[in-house]
């Protein structure tokens, strides 16, 4: 029986279900996270390829060749690893690659590691994505790629001990931000190489896709750690960023703003906050779960996608792991349960529906943890965490347990395995 509380009742497990998302296809349809095959509509004799990538979705250089193969519309398999911040390595892919690291990929049948050298060998067995990676102009975007990323590492990863050392770090890093914009002038259209690879719409070519997991991540964990509006301030990369989320491709492997900003200090070896007053508004907006709208994402859902409904999305991806969340939730399984169920009433309902109390913690707990995209979608995962600080302020101001910057083993992966 539904549980009166405030102005509607707390709906139940079967009542949640009849409004949850319709699991979509994970192996001919859109980019997804959750997909163990990708097949494209070929047969499933014609994969050739296995892509061994972390099951969080947290590794960048996994993501370029993700996005390679998908945009390429390669037949492939994906085995999925854990990484040692925030779980134990599988034996048997250590077997496999002893040093442990992602990506890696099998080639007909023949093993391949670092992303460079596998988008290479890729290249080799199904041509190329826009200009090959030898390309000369390809090649130039290649060192300007990692310029930008040491600009970004020495101003994230290192405390300022000097006068005027951030605001110095902070003016090298946009210097090359802004050699990043005076590339993509080059081009008639939005990305540094137009691909027409794509029957009806050109897309990024393997430039773009090469910076596209680091200027992801530096749009957030800037953002967060030291208030920078990278989309404002860069309105070029603003405009390549606006393209990038107009593709289901990329959509279906981006991240989310909190989650980058956690995830990056036990893989970064740390990162270093900036106190201003931007970097004090746009984290507190972050961790509370409102996100950062157009400057997170221009994504918005339409109603003729399967991503109409993000907040039905996120309610199927929660009910299909409803057992494990309870679980796995500092208050246990028992008394979290009404808690959750009316967070996800007020998801769907978008009314206001009290806890039990003592509940703020759980909720709380939860709406750190949502992990974009291993769990759902951006839209989706701001919707749920919406939701869940909505329905813990009715509690109370009680936090859950702090996000461990050294490791990230609340994210352990076992328990969540499909």
């Amino acid at each position: 029986m539904a549980q009166e509380c405030n102005s509607i009742p707390v709906l139940s497990w079967d009542e949640l279900a009849k409004s949850a998302q319709k699991e979509p296809d994970r192996i001919n349809g859109h980019t997804n996270p959750q997909s163990n095959l990708r097949l494209f509509g070929h047969p499933d004799n014609a994969t050739r390829v296995t892509l061994y990538r972390d099951h969080h979705a947290w590794c960048p250089y996994c993501q370029k060749v993700w996005l390679w193969l998908e945009w390429m519309q390669i037949p492939y398999r994906i085995k999925k690893v854990t990484m040692r911040c925030y779980g134990q390595k599988e034996a048997w892919y250590l077997e496999k690659v002893p040093s442990g690291m992602l990506p890696a990929i099998e080639l007909d049948n023949q093993l391949v590691t670092e992303s460079d050298v596998i988008l290479k060998c890729l290249e080799n067995a199904f041509g190329h994505l826009g200009n090959p990676l030898d390309h000369p102009r390809t090649i130039k975007l290649r060192r300007l790629e990692r310029k930008l990323f040491q600009a970004w590492c020495r101003w994230l990863c290192n405390p300022s001990l000097l006068p005027g050392q951030e605001e110095f770090r902070r003016k090298q890093f946009q210097a090359i931000a802004k050699e990043m914009e005076e590339e993509l002038k080059i081009e008639d259209g939005p990305f540094f190489d137009q691909s027409n690879h794509h029957k009806t719409h050109p897309i990024p070519g393997t430039a773009d896709v090469i910076f596209i997991p680091y200027v992801e991540r530096m749009n957030a964990s800037l953002a967060y750690y030291k208030g920078l509006n990278l989309r404002e301030e860069h309105p070029l990369i603003n405009r390549w960023l606006e393209a990038l989320e107009q593709l289901e491709v990329y959509r279906g492997t981006q991240g989310d703003f909190h989650t980058h900003a956690h995830d990056l200090p036990p893989q970064m070896g740390g990162c270093w906050t900036d106190p201003n007053q931007d970097q004090k508004y746009l984290s507190k907006k972050i961790d509370s779960g409102q996100g950062l709208g157009k400057m997170e994402t221009v994504w918005t859902s339409k109603p003729q996608t399967e991503n109409a409904n993000p907040k039905f999305h996120a309610l199927a991806r929660v009910i299909k792991h409803r057992q494990k969340i309870l679980e796995v939730n500092p208050l246990g399984e028992k008394a979290f349960d009404q808690p959750l169920r009316a967070a996800l009433t007020l998801l769907i309902k978008e009314q206001p529906c009290k806890p039990t109390a003592n509940s703020a913690l759980g909720l709380r707990y939860l709406k750190d943890r949502v992990s974009v995209p291993r769990d759902m979608s951006v839209l989706a995962a701001r919707a749920l965490r919406q939701a869940l600080e909505e329905t813990a302020a009715l509690d109370g101001i009680q936090s859950g347990p702090p996000i461990n910057t050294n490791n990230r083993f609340d994210q352990d992966p076992r328990p969540f395995l499909d």
